[in-house]
């Protein structure tokens, strides 16, 4: 039988109203432990010292320690669900579902008001007529949103006087980042559509945006005016390519944001998916705190409340992974907010359903990468090496890692990496790159054995030296693959006489980790910090032997599609490889772009344009 809490707070909380409003609970120092709403504040604070047993595990002491409740009348629940969010934000109670580090959220402002309107980061949502864009789940995103635009759109970065003309722009203006209206480069007129048009790509409207362009490149064209026509071509490219990332959402039609989240012990990461147009325009990941003895409704109640409490812009369907809770009180409350028609679905089938399982997707990714990260803090470092040598069976701590790794198409231009982490950390100093030279067809075993004889082979067994990379000798050597290619490493350090380093493989998708000692592959869970470190040398390894690989690619393209062309020999070819990168953007670079190169002029340009 439960047993009934008799104590003071259970009898001020029978003497509570029985109208709706806001709930605080306080500990012995008044310090509030958990604000709540609540259509009935006497019936819902009872429930807490009634049925004890019922409660979560991280509730039930949350009631241990009430000393004191304090409460808000509200006329309605709408009114208190207000309430209940602008209290949160304020005091962040440890008990309540909330979003970390929770404070004004940054937006995009643009200002219309202005004579030359500038593009800025705020926190604060002002009536002015001002467009906002956002919220932003941090300034490091915004201002990756505001490189995007700025590489596309050139408005001015400065916060200067432009009454008064200056002399000469600056160097964002060289740069292409602005059109320079401080020196009187661009009428009032020419940068209104240029803010006009980034106004309508933030807003998710592209297509309109590549069509004004296109008929502006046309006039420029039809004058003669090529630079001005190169330009705007740039610029629809670049236009194109965000239309292109942003597919993966064309299935969906309409606006619509879409939210999921990913749970780890007190902690919950969510994703939101912000589509306008039928096409995703951005993404935000959050974290949110206090999350372990919560369940999938209430977190996701807590966070729509609190991250569209402060929205600039509330689209008219929201989509969710789980259901909240006062589902006819929050959508009131948004529709109150939009000063329109609101849906929330939880979305079973079809399309819907396939981007809340992308979102969700998503969010654990991005989880995942919050941990890798971290790692990279001192403690983090120190409890993974520590883990990888206990797990591992190491001597010692593995401060100098090396990750190898091998890139071929079917054994065709074949390279290898070689990485280095010391204490946990890339030190890309030590970098190595690898052109395989005795394997001539696919076969990772000998090309890894080629890597590693030609690594070690300068080692002298009885010389270290600090200076010499080639000399020190790594506590662990870690290569990208299974058990065969463990033996075909080990096998050559073995005849080099290098028995004393330890070897590991670790294999993608199920993560196994192989070791010379172990019959078994080693698992270890995702949340371990050492498999976490593990990953970061191998994928790090991975990244730097494919990088390279895509350079020689690149340069053999290059050399067998330029080499057939009279007048064009090495110098020139790599001058078109460093301006370019590749045959299909020369082949859609204008004559007067190819001229440009250092070394080629106008007849060379027009020839290569003629061949390709």
């Amino acid at each position: 039988m439960n047993k009934i809490k008799t104590n003071p707070v259970i009898e001020l909380a029978k003497q509570l109203p029985t109208e709706p409003g806001v709930y605080l609970m306080r500990d012995a120092q008044g310090d509030i432990l958990y604000i709540g709403k609540a259509a009935n504040l006497q019936q819902r604070v009872k429930s807490y010292f009634s049925v004890t047993s019922n409660l979560p595990s991280k509730t039930r002491r949350m009631v241990d320690l009430i000393a004191d409740i304090d409460f808000f009348i509200t006329s309605s629940e709408e009114e208190a669900l207000v309430l209940e969010l602008n209290l949160i934000k304020r005091h962040s109670p440890y008990y309540n579902v909330r979003l970390k580090d929770d404070k004004t959220f940054p937006y995009l402002k643009i200002d219309a008001n202005e004579d030359w309107p500038r593009v800025q980061i705020t926190r604060h949502l002002e009536g002015n007529g001002s467009h906002y864009f956002g919220p932003f789940a941090s300034a490091k995103s915004i201002r990756r949103a505001l490189k995007v635009v700025k590489d596309i759109f050139p408005f001015r970065p400065c916060s200067k006087n432009l009454k008064h003309p200056l002399s000469r722009p600056c160097l964002e203006y060289d740069l292409l980042n602005c059109s320079a209206p401080c020196v009187g480069l661009v009428t009032k007129e020419e940068y209104a559509e240029i803010i006009k048009q980034l106004i309508l790509f933030l807003e998710g409207k592209q297509e309109q945006i590549i069509k004004r362009l296109e008929v502006e490149m046309k006039q420029a064209s039809n004058h003669l005016d090529y630079e001005k026509a190169a330009i705007l071509r740039d610029r629809i490219q670049a236009v194109q390519e965000v239309i292109n990332w942003q597919k993966m959402a064309s299935v969906v039609r309409g606006e619509q944001d879409a939210i999921a989240f990913v749970r780890d012990r007190d902690q919950a990461y969510a994703q939101v998916f912000f589509t306008r147009g039928g096409k995703l325009v951005g993404r935000e990941v959050f974290t949110l705190q206090g999350t372990n003895s919560a369940t999938d409704s209430q977190i996701m109640s807590s966070f729509v409340k609190q991250f569209y409490h402060s929205a600039s812009y509330i689209p008219p369907l929201i989509l969710l992974q789980h259901p909240v809770d006062d589902k006819s009180v929050i959508e009131s409350w948004l529709m109150r907010k939009r000063e329109s028609r609101i849906r929330i679905q939880v979305p079973n089938r079809g399309v819907k359903k396939k981007l809340i399982d992308m979102v969700t997707e998503n969010a654990t990714k991005s989880m995942q990468q919050l941990k890798i990260k971290q790692v990279t803090t001192p403690k983090g470092i120190n409890d993974a090496l520590e883990e990888i040598k206990n797990e591992l069976g190491l001597a010692d701590l593995p401060f100098r890692i090396e990750g190898y790794d091998i890139s071929n198409i079917q054994g065709q231009l074949a390279v290898g990496s070689m990485v280095v982490f010391e204490k946990g950390k890339p030190k890309k100093v030590n970098y190595r790159r690898f052109k395989i030279k005795t394997v001539p067809q696919a076969d990772d075993y000998a090309m890894l054995s080629e890597v590693i004889h030609r690594r070690f082979g300068r080692f002298k067994s009885n010389t270290q030296s600090n200076t010499d990379n080639w000399t020190v000798i790594p506590d662990l050597i870690l290569i990208d693959g299974g058990r065969g290619q463990l033996n075909s490493v080990r096998e050559s350090m073995d005849k080099l006489g290098i028995k004393s380093v330890p070897v590991v493989s670790i294999a993608k998708e199920k993560e196994y980790i192989y070791t010379r000692n172990h019959t078994k592959p080693i698992i270890l869970p995702t949340t371990s910090l050492g498999l976490q470190l593990l990953q970061r040398v191998r994928d790090e390894a991975h990244r730097f032997a494919l990088s390279y690989h895509h350079f020689m690619h690149r340069k053999a393209s290059f050399k067998s599609a330029l080499d057939a062309i009279p007048g064009i020999g090495p110098r020139r070819r790599n001058s078109l490889l460093r301006q370019f990168g590749s045959i299909s953007v020369i082949k859609g670079a204008s004559v007067e772009e190819l001229a440009s190169v250092d070394g080629l002029n106008l007849n060379i340009a027009r020839r290569i344009k003629e061949y390709l």
